[in-house]
């Protein structure tokens, strides 16, 4: 274990800062909890002044997590030596229980916090996280002397954006100077490299000019190249975050339609449905990662059983079947509507159950154990060493995006469709509207998603250890 250098000092206090900004949000939140009910005695409003220090508790909350929860998490994963062979096969299997652990807690927050803030108190409710962060970052920083710090190699004392920004720019200057002013190639101890005729447009950044100007060492033109080769990914995972948006979304909305009587006299919160993704994940992570793994590992001799891009493409197919099966429900719902007389009765119960929706739920917790899991350990071991937590926001950007792409396609064929006054594919009236072809629609760039990253998988090139 290394001693704590100045680079690492520098991480520890951006994790603690977040991880502060993060318990100020929570704190500030539990307080305007406390406040807002004083306000609003009298059927009077909360004042402009409160609604805008509560806001402002869930933009601290919002920007504590950006930085928090990848730099933890890249933190973590650190942890492991990637030069050991059993040590890598492990670092996957962070990956697996971390997120088994985020599931658990998410479960248990929308069990239990939600509860209490619906038949007790929204300040309790907020305040119990609260707590919990507190002990959280006290546990982290009483390891502080157990941990594994890795030290900056001296050819990376370079800001590693600087670093990897020069190889754009010396490539593209390089690129305009003809043959005969390129004296020769810098290979650094890399035989395998091209002739300056056949190398890449980034390999034009190792050449040296006959005036002597600046070049790139090899391992920066490897970097950035790394960085050039996860964009393809990133774009078609974008396929996978669409249909995974819709479970906060058109999921419930379905669920409200249908029958939800549990008892007599006792019905299910559509929304409470969430907690299956979370029961699949925790009860299908330990499957994967202590049976399913070992089994992979005999067939395909990978170390972590299946490679990071098939671990993907699998979770994307599960979520194109998770749409297939969503639409035959949804057209078996509209079905029964239309047999009982209610496709003019939006507030009406179709009589048909909501476990119908089960498998959708079920199937997507699926999806996720591979497709977010195999997204996290991707990025964080295919990008430069130095940019790991960057790495792991970029696996969340691409759930980001897809919520936004979500949102833009719905507007979209809402707007195509003719909206709630013509046979929109979302109308207010579920009813009439046609959740079963979105979710075809879903389903086919499912699909596509697939196909992409299947090409993309035959060409793909990881990063070797010896190159982190």
């Amino acid at each position: 274990m290394s001693t704590l250098g100045l680079e690492s000092l520098l991480f520890f206090l951006f994790l603690e800062l977040s991880s502060l900004t993060l318990f100020s949000g929570l704190a500030f939140l539990t307080l305007s909890a406390f406040l807002i009910p004083n306000t609003t005695e009298g059927s009077s409003s909360p004042s402009s002044l409160l609604n805008a220090f509560f806001f402002f508790s869930l933009y601290l909350v919002a920007i504590g997590q950006s930085g928090h929860k990848p730099c933890v998490q890249a933190f973590g994963a650190d942890q492991f030596d990637e030069k050991d062979s059993q040590e890598r096969s492990d670092r996957s299997s962070f990956f697996n229980w971390w997120y088994l652990s985020m599931s658990a807690g998410i479960g248990l927050a929308i069990l239990v916090v939600v509860y209490i803030q619906e038949y007790f108190s929204w300040a309790l409710g907020f305040g119990i996280p609260c707590v919990f962060m507190v002990i959280s970052l006290v546990l982290f920083l009483l390891g502080r002397r157990c941990y594994r710090y890795s030290k900056r190699r001296q050819e990376e004392e370079t800001n590693p954006f600087t670093r990897i920004g020069r190889v754009f720019f010396v490539a593209f200057k390089n690129q305009s100077l003809s043959s005969s002013e390129l004296c020769k190639v810098e290979l650094e101890g890399n035989p395998s490299q091209d002739s300056p005729e056949e190398s890449s447009f980034l390999n034009k950044a190792l050449l040296i000019p006959i005036d002597g100007d600046m070049t790139c060492k090899s391992r920066d033109v490897g970097d950035a190249t790394a960085l050039i080769r996860l964009i393809p990914v990133w774009l078609a995972t974008l396929a996978y975050a669409i249909p995974c948006a819709q479970s906060l979304t058109f999921f419930t909305k379905q669920g409200v339609t249908m029958e939800r009587t549990i008892f007599p006299g006792v019905k299910i919160p559509p929304a409470s449905l969430q907690i299956l993704i979370g029961i699949s994940i925790v009860i299908f992570v330990p499957i994967y990662d202590r049976v399913l793994v070992p089994i992979a590992r005999l067939i395909t001799k990978d170390p972590c059983g299946l490679t990071m891009l098939r671990r993907i493409g699998v979770g994307m197919v599960l979520s194109a079947l998770t749409m297939v099966i969503a639409a035959l429900v949804e057209s078996k719902r509209l079905e029964t509507a239309k047999e009982h007389g209610l496709i003019d009765q939006p507030k009406a119960t179709v009589p048909m159950s909501i476990w119908w929706l089960v498998p959708q739920y079920l199937l997507l917790g699926l999806a996720d154990v591979h497709t977010i899991v195999g997204l996290q350990e991707f990025f964080y071991s295919q990008v430069p060493t130095e940019l790991r937590s960057i790495g792991l926001a970029l696996y969340l950007s691409v759930l980001g995006v897809g919520s936004l792409l979500s949102s833009l396609l719905i507007s979209l064929i809402d707007l195509a469709t003719g909206g709630n006054a013509g046979d929109s594919w979302f109308n207010s009236n579920l009813n009439r509207a046609h959740l079963d072809y979105f979710y075809w629609l879903l389903a086919v760039l499912s699909a596509v998603g697939v196909i992409m990253l299947w090409f993309i998988s035959r060409s793909y090139i990881y990063r070797q250890v010896d190159q982190l």
